[in-house]
């Protein structure tokens, strides 16, 4: 058998060996470049737009900023967990409303109840194109300096909030 015979048998090891990796690996949990590092500047209107939003908002108190949109179906099943969150002491929630019109997002929030402290309107994704968002919902902590400190991709259930995020949370109050 030649060399030449061994360089599809070779490349199909690594293909495999690659897959094998992959599949390890939880697809929820993306790396962020963005992890310990400050939350991407912005200054956005709320979203009654009677007022701009800036990344001050998330300076000194723990936040737990929420990506979604009135069109995710995916928002609306993990909106009742926010809903608890509301009431979790000394965390902020922020919303950033993605791709959406305010009376769409409006009728969403009055439909299913408003958890947030403030919602931030991103039609034009100016600011998730900085979080470097690939869908919603996704969740980032930000701690009371303003640094981004996780990632969440996906809906948060209350597993993921008893085991992984409140902890975090807990930490850095």
């Amino acid at each position: 058998m030649s060399l030449r015979g061994l360089i599809p048998l070779g490349a199909f090891i690594m293909l495999l060996g690659a897959l094998a990796f992959g599949l390890t690996r939880d697809p929820r949990i993306l790396p962020s470049e963005l992890i310990e590092k400050p939350f991407p500047e912005f200054a956005l209107e709320n979203l009654k737009g009677d007022a701009v939003l800036d990344t001050s908002i998330l300076k000194d108190q723990v936040s737990l900023v929420n990506v979604f949109g009135s069109w995710c179906v995916a928002c609306t099943v993990e909106h009742p967990q926010l809903m608890v969150l509301r009431d979790v002491p000394d965390l902020q929630l922020i919303g950033i409303d993605w791709r959406d019109t305010r009376d769409a997002a409006n009728r969403w929030l009055v439909r299913n109840g408003n958890p947030y402290d403030l919602v931030v309107f991103d039609p034009k994704s100016k600011l998730i194109v900085e979080l470097g968002v690939t869908g919603a919902p996704e969740t980032f902590i930000v701690d009371k300096a303003g640094k981004i400190r996780y990632k969440h991709v996906g809906i948060i259930t209350p597993e993921d909030w008893d085991d992984t995020l409140r902890p975090l949370v807990e930490s850095l109050q």
